[in-house]
Order: structure tokens, then sequence, then C-alpha cells
């Protein structure tokens, strides 16, 4: 089950070009390609007459010409030629799905078209501020249900096991956890004081010593992560105090888009509050960033298959309360969903 009217990352809007691009999103075939003005359009990947994919016609004047018998279609699904019929057969229209370009991204609508509001895309803020640095981030596909990562995601506790060389430190292992449940999603986070800075972090830091460390998962319906990581000087951080010009914060923002059941895509960058033009900090961040997550992936491709296969019952841990409290929201406003469409 899915939550469809909301938007999705079906990809990097640098990738959308004016080349036929077959996507795969919930189980659903697009073709996705940019028009000669610039739009993106994004229409079911298969003709109405025999299903052929479109994306395996030929993309000319902004059309898609079927590579079977030739029906045509512009970038909003109408059919506008049928070489072999004497009229354009009234069926013959593709399922449209409205598409935007923001932050580097190119996100779809899944739900009904006429209910697309571009309001809902997420706001990041400081995207475009000149004093922020940014990673050109990444993407990878990983065989499990895109709510495996997004459990992952509300779990700052597999640091310590899992990223070993990259986000793992002290007191990642059995410092408490709070929890902050709104209508769009569930934040889990706590602050470490007094540690060491974690392999990852301890270069990029502005001050030396020890740290306060604040994790802050946060994941927002339908599936995006947003995982801040705050660090101060040694007993200058720590619930309700205000940063100061040392304080480092590191925001990664994640974006799952299910493909199917089975297999998600993940997106992905880093976005930092220091060193706005300095490349090679970009670089190393998304190197380490693109480590940590393949580790994250091996785990979660045998999470998917031991959870899809298993033989005994499986448990809950005190750990994964924030991603069963994130599941039962989403789970609700599914049914609501629902309800409002049946009404």
């Amino acid at each position: 089950m899915y939550l469809r009217d909301c938007w999705y990352v079906a990809g990097w809007t640098h990738e959308i070009t004016q080349q036929l691009k077959p996507v795969r999103i919930m189980g659903e075939d697009i073709v996705m390609y940019r028009t000669s003005s610039g739009e993106i359009a994004a229409l079911e990947d298969a003709c109405p007459h025999r299903k052929l994919p479109l994306s395996k016609g030929t993309l000319k004047d902004d059309r898609i010409i079927c590579g079977y018998h030739g029906l045509t279609f512009d970038h909003r699904g109408a059919c506008v030629a049928a070489p072999t019929q004497g009229r354009i057969p009234t069926g013959a229209v593709v399922k449209r799905y409205p598409v935007k370009d923001r932050y580097g991204f190119a996100w779809i609508w899944m739900g009904a078209p006429d209910q697309a509001d571009e309001s809902l895309i997420i706001d990041i803020p400081d995207y475009d501020n000149p004093t922020w640095g940014r990673t050109k981030g990444g993407d990878m596909t990983i065989a499990c249900n895109y709510l495996y990562i997004v459990d992952n995601l509300l779990d700052p506790s597999h640091v310590a096991w899992v990223h070993l060389t990259s986000f793992a430190g002290a007191k990642t292992d059995d410092t408490p956890l709070s929890i902050d449940v709104n209508e769009n999603g569930v934040v889990v986070w706590r602050w470490m004081m007094d540690t060491e800075a974690p392999p990852y972090y301890a270069k990029l830091l502005k001050f030396a010593g020890n740290v306060d460390r604040k994790q802050h998962y946060e994941c927002v319906l339908p599936s995006i992560g947003i995982n801040k990581s705050i660090f101060a000087p040694a007993g200058t951080g720590g619930p309700g105090k205000p940063l100061n010009e040392k304080t480092y914060v590191n925001i990664s923002y994640n974006f799952m888009t299910p493909i199917d059941e089975n297999n998600s895509h993940y997106f992905w960058f880093q976005h930092r509050n220091t060193d706005p033009n300095d490349e090679a900090i970009s670089e190393k961040m998304n190197a380490g960033a693109r480590t940590a997550f393949i580790e994250d992936r091996d785990v979660l491709i045998a999470v998917h298959e031991g959870m899809a296969n298993k033989k005994t019952p499986s448990l809950d841990l005190a750990l994964d309360a924030g991603a069963l409290r994130f599941r039962k929201l989403l789970n609700a406003r599914i049914a609501a969903s629902a309800s409002e469409q049946a009404a």
C-alpha cells in the first residue's frame, strides 16, 4: 500500500532530457522526457493499443511515436496522429502524471492529477543560502521495501554497529531517545554530551576537543528522511540552547521512492552550514555518505529477504518506537485517503 496523493522524487532533474527515459514507481511503468520548452512530461509507458512501452518508440517534435503502428502522443498524453486510421480513436489517450522541478529533483505526483498541489513539496530551508555548502548527492537502488529504509532512518542506534568507520561514536549505542510525533511525520532525537566526534565529522568541525552532539532523525510523509547532525563545543550544546558561531550543522536529506514492493530508489544530498564553496569538502562528504549508505544497503537487502522468508516470528525493540509510529501514521493517512476517494 502506498500514499498516492503526494510528491515523490522521480529522478534528478538534469537526467531528464530530450530522450525517452523509462522509470518504475509504485509498480507503475512511466516514460519521462523534457520538451523543447523545458517542461517535463511523464506518461504511462504503454501505448493504449497493445501496450507496447512508449519508451521503445521515437521522440520527435516533443511527441512520442509508438514503435508498433505509429500512434503519436503529445506531452500531455493526447493522441495527435493515427497513421493507420481514418480518424483518431476516442480511446487513444495515455495517462499523464504531474511533474515539478525543484531542488534539483523531478518530483512526480502519483495521485489524481487534478489534486496535484506543488505547495505540498517539502520545503528545504537555506537551499539557496550562499553561506551553506551542498553536496551533489547521489542515488542507488536497493532490493528492499522502501519502509525498511524509513525504519533505518528513524533509528539512530544502528550507527554504533553498521557505521563503525563513519557515523558511529561514543554513546550512540546506549543514550536514551526522545520521540516527537506530528501530523506529517516523526522525529527521533537525542543529545550526547561531552563526547568525541565520530570519524566522519571530526575533520569537518571548526573547533577542537570534545563535543555536545545531537542526532535528529526525522521522517516526513510519504517517505522523506531528514537526518540532522549538530556538533557544539562541549558544554555549549543541549536541549533549548541556542547555536553559537562554532556550532556545526549538517543535514542529510533522503528521498525514498518505491519502485515496487520489493525494490526502492534512494536519493540523497547533504547540506551544511560551513564551507559553501569548498568542492573538496563536498566531494569528501559525498564519498563518505555513499560508503555509509552502501553499508545500510547491504543490511537492508538482507533484512528484506529475512522478513519475507521468516520461519519464526520477528520482534520489535525499544529502538523501533519511532519507526512503528511512522508506519502507524502512514497507514492512517492511506486509509483516510482511500475513504475520501470512496465517498
